[in-house]
């Protein structure tokens, strides 16, 4: 079952793998609460249950916009035969050929570089985001979390950022950043919630800063985690003066060249990696928990383009510095849901780095 905090609700899945929870159901079971609007900005829909809920909501006179990554929808190699279906992404393309049909608005990304939001808004709010892109595999085979935060200040943020999306304000263009624009922080039933996307706020630089505040533990779960981050330099200083640093890499991402695996494992970092072996295809996590007590979650990966050109989230639940006792107590048990999740990871997906 999920943890739900005040207007905070955490899901770890997908339950096919071991997880506690069912991501379809969660984001399914959100559009179909949608009574006026929903703002969708995802990457990637190829998942048929999740787009007949995009569908119905429209039926019921909700307002849907759409706006998806144009690589799911294009094959690399031109077809032969182009007036004949099929091809690697063709299940996207029917899905947008429904969506077309319905007279719904759909935009795909503007620019080069990846599109890879996962956010809803829904009636202006409520947000749903995470990892999780809407396909049959984030949902079903790769360990993912989704997170819903019911706060209409939260889902301002977001609706702000889609109409920037919509307009194809995003990435690293002209036109893109506002540089007058901070990243946020807002109290969520006494939870301190901030929310940053990338490029503009330079999410890796927030990550960073929190592990330096840590003071007993860093552990994370993320599929790609490069040496082009500064988040694996802060992480190899923390370990050599003696903080406990562990966590989960994708085995397919953290055996390429370029992967931070030696680097964190010659520091002491506790490392593992996941996937590539049944129940579970790939580790799609964006999740870090910094002393029990804080969680960061969202799309952003650990990398120079997520930070520098890629359009990205992150959301920080709670306050390493936060003195309230009831506070602190409800951060605490958030962070022990994504915490017990990247354990049970690591005992029973890892293999050593």
């Amino acid at each position: 079952m999920p943890i739900r905090v005040g207007n905070i609700t955490l899901h770890m899945g997908p339950r096919q793998t071991g997880a506690p929870d069912d991501l379809e159901k969660a984001i399914v079971g959100f559009l179909g609460g949608a009574k006026k609007s929903l703002d969708i900005a995802v990457q990637e829909v190829d998942n048929e249950r999740i787009a007949r809920a995009i569908l119905a909501a429209a039926r019921r006179k909700v307002r849907v916009r759409l706006v998806l990554e144009a690589d799911y929808l294009r094959e690399e190699k031109a077809r032969t035969d182009p007036w004949r279906a099929g091809g690697a992404n063709e299940a996207n393309r029917a899905i947008q050929d429904a969506v077309l049909r319905s007279a719904l608005y759909v935009r795909s990304d503007f620019n080069p570089e990846i599109f890879h939001q996962k956010f809803v808004v829904r009636d202006g709010n409520a947000v749903l985001t995470g990892s999780t892109n809407f396909t049959d595999n984030d949902v079903q085979r790769n360990l993912n979390h989704v997170a819903v935060f019911e706060d209409p200040r939260v889902a301002r943020l977001f609706a702000k950022e889609f109409e920037h999306v919509r307009q194809g304000r995003f990435g690293r263009q002209k036109g893109a950043e506002d540089p007058a624009a901070k990243p946020r922080r807002v109290e969520v039933a006494g939870v301190p919630v901030k929310v940053l996307f990338a490029p503009e706020h330079s999410p890796e630089m927030e990550i960073m800063k929190l592990m330096v505040k840590a003071r007993e533990r860093i552990d994370f779960a993320v599929f790609t985690f490069a040496q082009s981050s500064g988040i694996d330099d802060a992480m190899v200083r923390l370990a050599g003066h003696g903080m406990p640093v562990r966590g989960a890499i994708d085995a397919g991402q953290g055996r390429q060249k370029w992967a931070s695996t030696p680097l964190l494992r010659r520091a002491g970092v506790s490392l593992r990696l996941v996937g590539r072996k049944r129940p579970v295809r790939k580790l799609h996590h964006k999740l870090m928990v910094l002393d029990r007590q804080v969680v960061v979650l969202g799309s952003f990966n650990y990398t120079e383009p997520a930070n520098r050109t890629n359009d990205e989230n992150i959301v920080v639940v709670g306050d390493l510095d936060t003195e309230d006792a009831a506070s602190r107590g409800r951060q605490r048990r958030l962070a022990a849901y994504a915490f017990e999740e990247i354990d049970r990871i690591l005992r029973v997906h890892g293999t050593p780095a």
